[in-house]
């Protein structure tokens, strides 16, 4: 679980003006943040199942929302994928 400050920080890099908090690409951002420090816990703790089943869920939902950008909005969904490093 990221902290405030984390969670901030990672806001304001991705965010498209100052008020800006729910969007889909704060949302992806923040997400993928989370899914890889869950990856570190779970190379730790392999038998971790209620963690894998949350992780799994964590990866849906970034996959829904990118699909919603790469619909609505290409060039921000190809900015997106580039600065977080994720496959297409």
């Amino acid at each position: 679980m990221l902290n405030i400050k984390q969670k901030e920080k990672i806001i304001k890099s991705y965010q498209d003006h100052e008020k800006d908090t729910g969007s889909a690409s704060v949302q992806v951002a923040v997400t993928t943040e989370e899914i890889e420090r869950l990856a570190l816990h779970l190379k730790k703790n392999p038998k971790d199942n209620h963690s894998r089943r949350g992780l799994l869920k964590m990866v849906a939902k970034r996959k829904s929302l990118l699909d919603y950008l790469s619909k609505n909005n290409e060039r921000k969904y190809n900015s997106l994928i580039r600065k977080l490093g994720l496959k297409k």
